[in-house]
Parts: structure tokens; sequence; C-alpha cells
């Protein structure tokens, strides 16, 4: 096995561990009886399992945050599709990619990476700057811009999350129930509600 080979089985291996397992529940013991290597092999291409960690959710931060991006990009779509197209992105991720969403989700400060945190806030940078001018037009302040990208984000984030151990419902079951839930929600807002 070449080097690179060696190296993107070890990454393979430790993925499906931290998933399982988690960061500290995860040990180099393991990932080099796994991988059928010795643990000197992990630390000749990582430095220890922390520089593993940082790899495996380096790797499945970009993948996701690419397919959001994509998703994300096209501004000549109507808000609702552009809605439609995140949610379906991350849904797509969860779906392909369980594993690598487990690791994510976790974002283990404790390993000095951050993940899904990090994701989040780039996409709430891209729907605020998405909702801005639609709030600007409907007359709505833009201070409730970033509160309202915040929500939007966390709704789809957090019930994905949920999805992934509920998955009795199909990948377009949710994605329709988010997306009537926060369209509808979206497209009738009251510019003078006030709770009582």
């Amino acid at each position: 096995m070449t080097a690179a080979e060696r190296r993107d089985q070890l990454i393979g291996v430790a993925r499906v561990c931290f998933a399982e397992k988690g960061f500290d529940g995860t040990s180099i013991e393991e990932i080099a009886a796994r991988a059928e290597v010795s643990k000197p092999v992990i630390y000749e291409h990582f430095g220890g399992k922390e520089g593993l960690y940082a790899v495996v959710v380096d790797r499945e931060v970009n993948t996701l945050l690419h397919a959001l991006r994509d998703a994300l990009t096209d501004r000549t779509v109507g808000s609702r599709r552009l809605l439609e197209l995140g949610t379906m992105a991350l849904l797509d991720y969860i779906e392909s990619c369980p594993e690598g969403f487990q690791i994510i989700m976790r974002d283990s400060s404790e390993a000095g990476v951050s993940g899904f945190a990090s994701i989040l806030n780039d996409v709430i940078v891209r729907v605020e700057g998405l909702l801005i001018p639609r709030f600007e037009k409907r007359g709505f302040d833009p201070k409730a811009v970033s509160l309202i990208a915040q929500a939007l984000t966390g709704l789809v984030a957090m019930t994905g999350q949920w999805w992934l151990d509920n998955p009795e419902f199909t990948k377009q079951e949710v994605a329709n129930h988010l997306v009537n839930l926060a369209w509808n929600g979206m497209h009738n807002l009251d510019l003078n509600f006030r709770l009582n």
C-alpha cells in the first residue's frame, strides 16, 4: 500500500470509529487494530488522535460546506426555491454520509476542532445575504435578518439530526415538512406582530 493509500485507509477507519464512539470514546489502539497496522503508523501519518480527528472532521466539513454553498449560490431563483435547495442539500448529505454527519454534529471542542458550528455560521452568513434585499423590499427591520437566518438554519440543521435518529420518514417527507413550515412562516410574516 502506498503512503497515500494507507493515509486514506486510516482516515476511513477512523471515520467509522469516531462516528460510532465519538472522539473521547475512540482510541488509537482501536483504530490501529481495525486498520491492521501498528500505532506508530498512525502517529507517523497524523501525529496522534487529535491530528487524525482534525483531518476526518475537515473532510466532512468541506464536503457538506461545498454542497450547501452550491445550493445557496444561485441568486436568480426565488426565495422558496433557495429554501428547498438548501434543505435538500443538507438532507442529501445526511442520507449519503450519516457517519460524517454524526462526527461533525459532535463538534468536539476538546479536540480543538470545530465542525458543524463553523458550517452553520457560513450558512447563516449566506442566508443573511439572501434575506437582506427581501426584507428591505417588504419593509421589515433589517436588524431581524440575522435572527431569522439563525432560526431557519437551526430549524433545518436540528431537524436533520433528528431525522438521522428517526429514519421512518423519507427524505422527501422531511423536506416537505421543513419547507412548508419555514416558507409559510416566512411568507406570512406580519410586519407589526407583537406578543400580548
